[in-house]
């Protein structure tokens, strides 16, 4: 039998190897870079046209290499950095496996001009699919020069699963903001499509924060230094208004180097606990110094996930000092022991205010005026016991006592399970399989409504937010805007990266009714916003639209036009919470029913949910 195993060629192991190092051009962009960081560059500018993948030039003024250098640079493991294994465990350069050059020349056509420091004349490579074709001496100034052109020409497979251009951008954005997140003393630059996105002079960490994400950054900051035999750690959180509905502007980096770990996040979010609503994210960019005998950096190709000697501790660290840098800059609540009056305050109940029950809520028919909202009282006079009763099982709702027998007839206090019913005994909707009698806002949460077969329950969100998506969707499509002019534009800042996703959506964020237009670098002035949004900040909805939409395009499942009506659909629907009166619960359900699809959310959640009597009589005969 003969032998049928044979070394693969250097020109398929490179393309192999490629797969792992450069999934796409963002892929690139950082191995370049951080080749420019190892070679001591104090200026580095990055040039990319269609996204990276027509073109990415790295320059920088580094310590340049020699023509022989220049050579053993493109072949597969190798590098200055690793002599010996004991090197392995004392890494602190970005790039050292020796396999990013020789991928990226695999799979793209590269031209590297480079010359030494203090040599007259530098070098001049050409590889193309691994194959070199030509390496003379040019002049060219010191340092390095690296051009990557159509990048996967070789490969179309690869090719045909890169992204939009705007998400392409994006990520090599984000791989950008990261390393000059993690050198702010040295001077980088951005250029797409012959236009600067990014010129950052060399400065300090706050400088290089509010160069990346704007000045509106500078207020919010608070700075972490905490110093142990562990590690050190340093850098800035955000405080809870600088917070945000998506994920991304957290970093972490360990002895310079961007590393993502669900674990030490989890710290972070821990920090902060009761300081930002449900599904807010904390701003923070903190670097943590290790000995890199404690760390093992070489356990991905891409180098973004790292191995602690013990992560527990780790955790424990970070904890501490974000809480001690909310604590020390009073962004968290402090107890004060010496106010004894603060244990006498109960404000975790209020009774409920007519007002807020029999007016209607804006969101549902802009034809009504907005109900009012109330404080949780302060009950201070411990004689009325009726405010004071509550439940002594911990955990249970306190029911709110009825002062008067009229009070009590009528049926509007609030019971333990805090279920709200009306007493009309009339039908209410007409326009779903059965005539109902009566409906129930529960929790304010959820409408529950009797059906023939049983009833269903609404989640009120969920239910809007449908009704509100198929209504932008029309609009987007019949492109009838509907705009309600501001007696004062309002400015709306934001970081480069946003302002180009917001220039991407602009015309379909217009036909939503916003009239917005361009102003300075990276500034939008709305002029208007949509008239069935009237109890919103336009600022904050549309900074909020263009959030949910950038974390869209990691894995896109709408088109763009569907994605902008749902952000906008998400963050105008009634939020959980509000209390709704028995029109308004009406409304929402003639109106959800009236749908093209009813019963799920453009994201596929369901709307409500049904509960048979047949299945609620097998839960009785279980417990008889």
């Amino acid at each position: 039998m003969s032998d049928i195993i044979s070394l693969l060629p250097d020109s398929i192991a490179n393309q192999i190897a490629a797969g792992e190092v450069i999934q796409r051009p963002a892929s690139a962009v950082k191995e370049m870079m951080e080749n420019s960081i190892d070679a001591d560059a104090t200026e580095i500018k990055l040039i990319i046209r269609d996204a990276g993948k027509s073109l990415i030039q790295v320059i920088d003024n580094g310590k340049g290499m020699s023509d022989t250098d220049a050579r053993m640079s493109f072949e597969r493991h190798a590098t200055s950095k690793i002599k010996n294994i004991d090197d392995l465990f004392q890494i602190r350069t970005m790039g050292f496996r020796g396999e990013a050059l020789a991928s990226i020349a695999a799979i793209a056509q590269v031209e590297l001009k480079t010359r030494l420091r203090g040599e007259a004349v530098g070098t001049e490579l050409l590889i193309e699919g691994s194959e070199v074709l030509k390496q003379e001496t040019v002049s060219c100034a010191e340092g390095a020069s690296l051009s990557v052109k159509n990048l996967f020409y070789n490969v179309p497979a690869r090719r045909n699963f890169l992204k939009s251009n705007p998400v392409e951008t994006k990520h090599i954005i984000d791989e950008f903001t990261r390393i000059a997140l993690a050198h702010p003393e040295i001077n980088f630059q951005l250029h797409h499509n012959g236009v600067e996105v990014y010129h950052l002079n060399a400065g300090n960490l706050r400088q290089r924060i509010v160069g990346l994400f704007g000045h509106n950054y500078n207020e919010r900051l608070v700075p972490v230094e905490e110093q142990t035999t562990v590690t050190n750690i340093i850098g800035f959180i955000g405080k809870p208004e600088a917070a945000k509905k998506t994920r991304g502007e957290q970093f972490f980096f360990v002895n310079n180097r961007f590393i993502k770990s669900s674990y030490l996040n989890h710290a972070v979010t821990s920090a902060f606990y009761e300081l930002l609503p449900r599904e807010s994210f904390a701003f923070y960019v903190l670097f943590l110094e290790i000995d890199p005998a404690r760390i093992d950096i070489n356990v991905h190709p891409t180098k973004q996930e790292i191995k602690f000697e013990d992560e527990r501790i780790i955790y424990t660290f970070i904890l501490s000092a974000v809480k001690r840098a909310l604590g020390k800059y009073s962004v968290s609540p402090s107890l004060d022991f010496n106010d004894e009056n603060r244990f006498n305050q109960n404000t975790s109940f209020s009774r409920p205010n007519k007002e807020m029950i029999d007016e209607p809520n804006p969101k549902l028919n802009p034809d009504y005026s907005p109900y009012k909202q109330i404080d949780a009282r302060t009950l201070s006079n411990q004689n009325n016991w009726k405010d004071l009763y509550s439940d002594s099982r911990k955990g249970e709702d306190i029911a709110i006592i009825p002062e008067t027998e009229q009070e009590f007839s009528t049926g509007t206090f609030t019971i333990p399970s805090r279920w709200e019913t009306t007493p009309e005994d009339q039908p209410l909707l007409t326009t779903y399989e059965e005539k109902t009698q009566v409906l129930v806002h529960l929790q304010d949460k959820y409408i529950l409504s009797a059906i023939k077969s049983g009833f269903i329950l609404v989640d009120q969100h969920s239910a809007h937010e449908r009704v509100l998506y198929e209504k932008y969707l029309h609009q987007l499509n019949s492109n009838t805007p509907a705009a309600q002019q501001q007696l004062f534009p309002q400015t709306l800042h934001l970081s480069i990266p946003d302002f180009e996703i917001a220039k991407e959506i602009i015309p379909e964020i217009r036909a939503l009714g916003f009239d917005v237009q361009e102003f300075g670098n990276t500034d939008l002035v709305i002029h208007g916003t949509p008239s069935d949004i009237k109890d919103k900040d336009p600022s904050k909805l549309l900074e909020e639209l263009i959030e949910g939409y950038k974390q869209s395009m990691q894995s896109p499942k709408l088109d763009k036009r569907e994605e902008v009506a749902l952000q906008l659909a998400k963050q105008a629907a009634i939020k959980n919470g509000t209390r709704l009166t028995e029109r308004e619960m009406k409304n929402l359900l003639d109106e959800l029913f009236g749908c093209e699809t009813p019963s799920h959310t453009a994201e596929g959640k369901p709307t409500f949910v049904t509960f048979h009597l047949r299945d609620i009589e097998k839960q009785f005969e279980k417990l008889a």
